[in-house]
């Protein structure tokens, strides 16, 4: 559900935010796989990733339209991509993403910390309908972690979800650390899902709370895998460690890391960028 690929000169530029440990970040971050993405689609091949993401997210304006171009290349040289786009609050995001919808793209991705912006920005007021109503997920980095900032938090996604309760949205990170109101947004709301990305890691350092994971049993249906491969700093394979140590039963596992993406994007992709 969560894996990057990015042009290689915005790739460029998030791994050197990672190696110098910037703001936005926090904290040591050694990233472990650098491959070429040649080399990269090839190892989650091998590692079994039957289908896969690419998460453009833009930063600023302008910047989404080269992102979801490259994206949508780049999905149609890779069968196993999950066709992901993104948008930015900015004049004339409806129509692109309007035409993005049109031709059947599968994904959207948002970063309200790296973006600087709220979900409710009045620049998106005409873009959430279309989205409620075509029914493609979107999936936000809304959580505080690693560093949160005035725009982070549950707060804009359930103002907007008041405003349109079908909305399928994804919580990148269950929402950590605000990971209990983002819990229940997921059980208020039936097209709000969450992803693993990361928080079941030895490394996130943001433990989730022992007494919210029985609730996570209720849920299993709107839990997907995610990794956030490959900008990592442990082997991808820990991840599924540590969800299997939540011992939540094979069922649980196998829903989490399959049946549940499968359900929701499909076993194969139905349309060609």
């Amino acid at each position: 559900m969560h894996v990057h690929f990015l042009p290689p000169n915005i790739q460029k530029a998030v791994w050197n935010v990672f190696d110098t440990a910037g703001p936005k970040i926090g904290r040591e971050w050694p990233i472990r796989y650098r491959q070429p993405h040649e080399e990269r689609v090839e190892l989650l091949r091998a590692m079994g990733v039957r289908r896969f993401s690419t998460l453009p997210y833009a930063h600023k304006p302008g910047v989404a339209a080269y992102l979801n171009d490259w994206s949508r290349a780049f999905a149609a040289d890779v069968p196993e991509v999950i066709w992901s786009a993104t948008f930015f609050p900015e004049e004339g995001v409806a129509a692109y993403v309007g035409e993005l919808v049109e031709a059947g793209v599968e994904l959207f991705k948002l970063h309200l910390q790296v973006g600087e912006f709220h979900l409710d920005d009045p620049l998106l007021d005409d873009v959430w309908g279309p989205l409620e109503d075509a029914g493609v997920p979107i999936l936000v980095h809304a959580g505080s972690g690693p560093v949160g900032n005035d725009f982070t938090g549950p707060d804009s996604m359930q103002r907007l979800l008041e405003r349109h309760p079908r909305l399928p949205i994804i919580v990148a990170h269950m929402g950590a650390p605000e990971v209990v109101r983002f819990l229940r947004l997921a059980e208020e709301h039936e097209h709000v899902r969450l992803d693993t990305t990361m928080v079941f890691t030895d490394f996130f350092g943001m433990p989730y709370p022992a007494w919210l994971v029985p609730r996570l049993v209720d849920l299993q249906p709107k839990i997907l895998l995610g990794t956030d491969f490959p900008t990592i700093p442990y082997p991808y394979a820990h991840q599924l460690e540590g969800l299997a140590r939540l011992d939540l039963g094979d069922d649980w596992l196998r829903a989490v890391c399959w049946e549940n993406g499968a359900g929701l994007f499909g076993a194969e992709r139905s349309v060609r960028p």
